[in-house]
């Protein structure tokens, strides 16, 4: 009998959530994502040290102001990670614009480009990146900006129905629902404990996927921030799943059935009127869970990038 995991793979793509290049060629995902705290283990590890070393020469080699130097060789390091990764994925390397521009839309999109136009530099074309950027009202606005510029975004820190829902009105490519860290706060918040057909991540990725399908969205769903393989199994049929290497190789040791819980069965129901921001902002204000994740996410990834701007501080010395 088949391993769980190539089971899976038959039904949802898989994606590996790692800047680990061994784990990915172990698995051999079609997609790979990145994310500051990913790309701080990764600058531990031996093959990405002569990649800080490159991007510290790269950055000053275009300016000697050393906050600047800072930032270029931040982007540069992320995108040699991710220019690697591509090289052993078929399909999309998502890497992360800096949390702490979650705010600024304009910011934002100029960071996309910049890290679009470094990826170009690598000889890594648009049709292989896509740009991670957090799911507030401003980083989606961004979104529909670049995806009119052919800059294919993965819209990440979502914990609501509305972000999602935002998400596809702007025609964002791809979504990244987060299912391990909803279970965190309600775990923490009542005390419970769930098994996968009550984990409350799971029940609001299915609503997502649900939603899109039934209203004919396109945006691909992809769940994320997974706790245990059964949140994974539960979500057997997604667009796509991203799992960290600990997960996969669990599930690549397992057999049995697998058992297919999300299935597109077309568009069923008209769009409504799209999301205002105000509607948006309400909806979100509304979910204590959801606001609070998605602060903390912000805060947490903005910690890991200064703490990877002392690596690369380090290796501008």
């Amino acid at each position: 009998m088949t391993t769980l995991l190539d089971q899976l793979k038959t039904v949802t793509t898989v994606v590996v959530d790692s800047g680990d290049l061994n784990a990915i060629e172990q698995f051999r995902p079609v997609d790979a994502t990145t994310n500051p705290s990913l790309l701080l283990n990764a600058s531990a590890l031996d093959f990405a040290k002569p990649l800080l070393t490159a991007a510290a020469a790269y950055a000053k080699g275009k300016t000697i102001d050393q906050a600047e130097q800072i930032s270029i060789a931040s982007d540069k390091f992320a995108v040699d990670v991710g220019t690697a990764i591509s090289k052993l994925v078929p399909g999309r390397i998502s890497t992360e614009v800096d949390a702490r521009l979650s705010f600024d839309t304009g910011a934002t999109i100029a960071k996309a480009r910049q890290l679009v136009a470094l990826y170009q530099e690598n000889g890594v074309g648009k049709d292989k990146i896509l740009i991670k950027i957090a799911s507030t009202w401003e980083g989606i606005q961004a979104a529909r900006q670049l995806e009119q510029e052919g800059i294919q975004c993965n819209l990440t820190l979502l914990f609501h129905l509305c972000q999602a829902r935002a998400c596809a009105e702007a025609g964002v490519f791809l979504i990244s629902p987060f299912v391990g860290r909803i279970l965190d706060w309600y775990k923490a918040s009542t005390g419970q404990s769930y098994d996968a057909e009550t984990d409350p991540g799971v029940i609001s990725v299915r609503e997502i996927y649900r939603y899109f399908k039934q209203h004919g969205h396109k945006t691909i769903v992809m769940g994320a921030s997974f706790r245990n393989v059964g949140e994974v199994l539960a979500l057997a049929g997604c667009d796509r799943l991203t799992i960290a290497p600990a997960l996969l190789d669990e599930l690549s040791k397992q057999s049995g059935e697998l058992k297919v819980h999300l299935r597109d069965e077309g568009a069923t129901t008209a769009k409504p009127a799209e999301l205002t921001e105000q509607a948006f902002r309400w909806a979100l204000n509304e979910d204590a869970m959801a606001t609070e994740k998605l602060a903390e996410g912000i805060r947490k990834f903005a910690i890991d990038q200064r703490k990877l701007e002392q690596v690369i501080t380090a290796a501008l010395a």
